[in-house]
């Protein structure tokens, strides 16, 4: 049973048993005022009520819930039928009518909230259109229904009504100092997981970063035939390890941490050269060709350009794993520009192997490719694609991709960006334009 339920239980039974109590005293105070016909009803419904509260504590907590409001309206329909409406039964009904919603799960009870919501509505309809003779036509006296019960009805009906408001506060206390304990212990964990991730991967890069050069060391000093093979397979081993700790710590630190942008300004023309001077390689010695389409006239942005980078860097390192023949594009367009805002459509196209519809959703999710070929075929971790949903996420923007399979795929975002008003930078773009004009 959940804790949910436990405290349901512990509710119904608590409730059972004050609404026993009560019903217990108005056998007294039917005694004192000699009404024998409401005592056999009170003291039916009092041994209903207690009944109900042994049900609840043995743990049966749907048959303890339905016989306690059963009980309850036919105990206050009958009572009220001997009273009239001196006797202030709206109270009653009202409190009836209302606590199915604090006793029930709106999630898996909403027809038994309706349906015991609705019978205290009709009864008192019942009641009202019967002048109170919905049962019996004999009354108590006018005098005693007026003058003690009325008073003893509204005393018993906020009675029970203070029981609930406590008993929820108490509830809401006790887990709410639940649940900040319960964070408290999860944030701690996770410092303690992404301070052990980031020591152990400082720890492992380091000698992993003197394996790298080597290699390359041992690759420049004239090698045989048969060592260079061996060569390019340590270094290309070393670089698989490297970029794998480095996706496992961002992941972990976004997970654990809210991502922090620092935007500066930023000259994207030049940024995105660069990013192809670093893949242009890659394609070269696959045989693909590596395309960069970008609008002219960018202005100078406020952006996180290594974060901006990042996001890039994934998307086109995919592109090129993904892509045997064809090419991969990057293409940056600008949508629509106001003085203070500019709308960027960013897209990474590929030619490659593509990814079935049915398997789109799946590769946001971390440590998880298209399939289990993937990873076999092309290896990779499964971070890249969730790294480059949450760093969009921090931007307030969200990639979405086409793709068909065998035909290729594109990932594309649009962002929506701050023109900077650094009148310098704006000065020194301008000049370098002219100059481009002037000598070429």
């Amino acid at each position: 049973m959940s804790d949910f339920s436990i405290r349901r239980k512990q509710m119904i039974y608590t409730l059972s048993v004050i609404t026993g109590v009560i019903s217990l005293l108005s056998c007294f105070i039917d005694t004192y005022l000699n009404i024998p016909q409401i005592i056999y009803i009170h003291s039916t419904t009092t041994v209903i009520y207690f009944l109900a509260a042994f049900i609840a504590k043995k743990g049966n907590l749907r048959f303890s819930r339905f016989l306690y409001f059963l009980s309850l309206n036919v105990n206050i329909v009958t009572t009220s039928s001997f009273i009239g409406q001196e006797g202030g039964a709206e109270f009653m009904f009202m409190f009836a009518l209302s606590l199915p919603f604090l006793v029930f799960s709106f999630k898996r009870d909403k027809i038994y909230i309706f349906i015991f919501s609705l019978i205290p509505m009709l009864l008192w309809a019942a009641l009202y259109f019967t002048d109170f003779n919905l049962i019996t036509n004999y009354k108590v006296d006018v005098s005693k229904s007026s003058n003690l019960i009325y008073p003893l009805s509204i005393i018993m009906t906020l009675s029970l009504v203070m029981f609930q408001l406590l008993y929820y506060s108490k509830l809401n206390f006790r887990n709410f100092s639940s649940i900040h304990s319960n964070r408290e212990d999860a944030i701690e964990a996770s410092n303690a997981k992404s301070n052990f991730l980031s020591t152990m991967s400082h720890e492992i890069r380091t000698p992993l970063n003197a394996v790298i050069g080597l290699s390359h060391i041992l690759k420049n000093n004239g090698p045989r035939n048969d060592q260079v093979e061996n060569i390019e397979a340590l270094n290309y081993s070393g670089k698989i390890l490297l970029n794998l700790l480095n996706n496992v710590l961002d992941y972990s630190k976004m997970q654990s941490t809210k991502i922090e942008l620092d935007n500066i300004p930023t000259d994207l023309t030049v940024a995105i050269n660069q990013i192809k001077k670093i893949h242009e390689p890659s394609c070269n010695k696959k045989g693909i060709k590596m395309n960069l389409e970008v609008d002219e006239n960018l202005p100078i942005v406020l952006l996180d350009i290594v974060r901006f980078n990042q996001v890039l860097n994934n998307l086109i390192t995919n592109a090129i794993k993904f892509t045997e023949r064809g090419s991969v594009t990057l293409k940056i367009t600008k949508k629509k520009q106001t003085d203070t805002i500019v709308t960027l459509l960013t897209e990474v196209i590929d030619t490659g192997i593509g990814i079935p519809k049915h398997k789109q959703e799946n590769i946001w999710e971390a440590f998880t490719q298209a399939s289990t070929n993937t990873n076999r075929l092309y290896g990779g971790t499964g971070l890249g694609l969730p790294i480059v949903k949450s760093i969009l996420e921090s931007m307030e923007s969200k990639v979405t991709i086409d793709s068909k399979e065998n035909k290729g795929s594109r990932f594309y975002f649009e962002i929506n960006l701050q023109v900077s008003l650094d009148q310098e930078l704006n000065k020194k773009k301008k000049i370098k334009a002219l100059l481009v004009k002037m000598f070429y």
